[in-house]
């Protein structure tokens, strides 16, 4: 089938987002616009100044960037803003249900109360949820270059808001941040009922993923396009049916592989590796989960059948209830 009959079968698909940070998805507009209204001094004019900063050696020199534009973001009714726009996008390609990344430290390092974040982001959550019938789930991650000590004050403060958040993640610079730093603020959020994610083998090496499968006793893996230098990680991440979230545009941005082919997404295929597609930092990486598709659909030449299966692959690695995936899968087989 020709890329025009594919393209509109990965716009109307359903299919759920498992990899996104919601600070990510700030909108160079929203970012000027947030910043003039709080009185935050960035470095940029215009729209155009905000994009040429685009232009990404690392996993770092993203993160400089990501964390100036998170310091535009400042109230509840911001955060608000923030999350409504993404789910108001998401919902337009046909995502139906999103796992959603916020990182509370970078908002609370600089004096913003956790209360603001979370009541933000859970008031776009219920309406949006109502408004465009997307499932929403948050999922709170810990930054690996702070001490865990700072994590588990961040574990502390959204105890009281726990019937909100659905897991714990851990993101940022990774090589160096071992997931062993963080064992036991994860113990202690798996002991509280939360679900555990974390990203490993982004930019560290196969070791980081044992880490998190043994020690964090994580759910899922972000990212973990390392699994594949260890042929006993890729065995038991197969056997035991660990779900990874790929991220294609994101992970060409940051100069981890220099074309979307170079990604190893047929060896997970091939290896029987349940995985999907996400947008990750929409924003700053060219694309949110269509243009991931799309660009994962021309490299690869995939057929209707594969796109299909990454649909279905989306909606089995959700934390979402057995009816609730049903349901989904049904329609996605209707296809």
């Amino acid at each position: 089938m020709s890329d025009n009959g594919l393209f509109p079968i990965i716009a109307q698909i359903p299919k759920a987002e498992l990899h996104v940070h919601i600070e990510g998805t700030l909108e160079p507009e929203m970012m000027l616009h947030k910043a003039s209204k709080n009185g935050i001094a960035l470095p940029y004019k215009t729209v155009d100044d905000v994009r040429k900063a685009y232009r990404f050696s690392d996993l770092q020199s993203f993160l400089d960037l990501y964390y100036l534009g998170v310091n535009s973001i400042v109230d509840r009714n911001d955060y608000y803003d923030l999350a409504m726009a993404y789910f108001r996008k998401a919902s337009s390609q046909n995502v139906r249900r999103a796992e959603v990344f916020f990182d509370p430290q970078a908002h609370t390092r600089r004096g913003i109360d956790f209360s603001t974040v979370i009541n933000g982001l859970h008031d776009a959550a219920v309406d949006a949820q109502d408004r465009y019938g997307i499932s929403i789930g948050l999922i709170m991650s810990f930054l690996r270059d702070l001490p865990e000590e700072s994590a588990m004050r961040t574990m502390e403060e959204a105890l009281q808001y726990k019937k909100w958040i659905i897991g714990v993640g851990l993101d940022s610079k990774e090589l160096g941040n071992p997931p062993e730093k963080f064992a036991n603020v994860f113990k202690r959020a798996r002991n509280e009922g939360f679900l555990a994610v974390a990203h490993a083998g982004e930019e560290g090496p196969a070791e980081y993923v044992w880490s998190s499968i043994k020690l964090l006793k994580v759910s899922r893996i972000d990212h973990g396009y390392h699994i594949f230098e260890d042929s006993d990680l890729v065995r038991y991440v197969s056997v035991n049916q660990i779900p990874v979230t790929m991220c294609p545009l994101a992970s060409v941005s940051v100069n981890y592989f220099k074309r979307v082919g170079d990604m190893p997404l047929k060896k997970a295929l091939d290896n029987g590796i349940i995985f999907s597609i996400n947008s990750d930092d929409p924003s700053y990486f060219g694309g949110y989960i269509n243009e991931n598709y799309i660009a994962v659909r021309k490299t690869f030449n995939m057929s209707k059948t594969e796109l299909i299966k990454l649909a279905r692959f989306s909606i089995i690695s959700s934390f979402m209830n057995d009816h609730m995936k049903q349901k989904l899968l049904e329609e996605i087989d209707m296809w």
